[in-house]
């Protein structure tokens, strides 16, 4: 099989350092562009890091991106032009981004995932099936715990988790969104989804779907120790998107999660 041209953005960053160190023992990708948005005055992997531009982009096949969203988007108008596949494990768009990714995968395919996590795929699947077994007479919650470093809160996963909690339910999930808290010991249930973020140390991921009758709690977590396991999730989503025409897929069309 000839291997996928690969382009990995934002690759000083903790996912892109990740990334870089997967694909050398990826023996499906050729890794042939990094970026950053800054110079980089050497080379990393043989290959001297560019900015976001047609000229960085123009041999790849397909764009893993895990920035922030003002470089996602960035991405996606570059991408959008050349037909460029991509994958975004970016987290914290609005809902402004999250129609102007939507527009773009008319023209080109997008995966987005807030986890590239297969057991967090898995765990998406199960809050939806519990949210719908469950029904009004269990309050639901989300708390997620993350390495100091990560800024965004909630994180992607637990809106992904809250998101999944309101497909269970049949309902429109930003009028499910309750409040978000941060680095809070306690916090409450209530008719709507609240959030409890922790941020502390180098945690690589934790995440729990509590749903409570006031008589019984249900709690769904999922603990990931090992960063790698996302980039070899996006890795897996990189290659099955290079069949796939223009559209907006996400990890559950991956795995085949009905």
């Amino acid at each position: 099989m000839k291997k996928i041209n690969l382009a990995i953005t934002g690759c000083m960053g903790r996912m892109g350092q990740q990334l870089i160190k997967s694909s050398k023992s990826n023996k499906n990708f050729k890794l042939v562009a990094l970026t950053e948005n800054r110079v980089i005055n050497k080379k990393i992997s043989g290959i001297k890091p560019d900015l976001n531009s047609e000229n960085a982009f123009k041999e790849t096949n397909v764009i893993i991106d895990f920035t922030i969203p003002k470089c996602t988007l960035e991405v996606l108008k570059i991408a959008s032009k050349l037909k460029k596949r991509v994958v975004i494990g970016t987290t914290g768009f609005s809902k402004k981004e999250e129609n102007l990714i939507k527009k773009y995968s008319r023209k080109i395919p997008i995966l987005k995932a807030g986890n590239m996590s297969l057991g967090i795929n898995l765990l998406m699947y199960l809050t939806e099936i519990a949210s719908k077994s469950l029904g009004n007479n269990f309050l639901s919650k989300v708390f997620e715990v993350h390495h100091k470093h990560k800024k965004d809160y909630p994180s992607g996963t637990a809106l992904m988790l809250g998101k999944g909690i309101a497909v269970g339910k049949n309902k429109f999930f930003y009028k499910l969104l309750g409040k978000k808290f941060l680095n809070k010991k306690t916090f409450p249930y209530s008719k709507k989804i609240n959030f409890n973020s922790i941020r502390k140390g180098e945690i690589v991921g934790n995440h729990k779907v509590l749903f409570s009758s006031g008589k019984e709690t249900i709690t769904l977590e999922h603990e990931a120790f090992d960063r790698a396991l996302y980039s070899e999730g996006a890795f897996t989503a990189a290659k099955w998107l290079i069949s796939k025409k223009p559209g907006l897929y996400s990890m559950r069309n991956v795995l085949n999660f009905k």
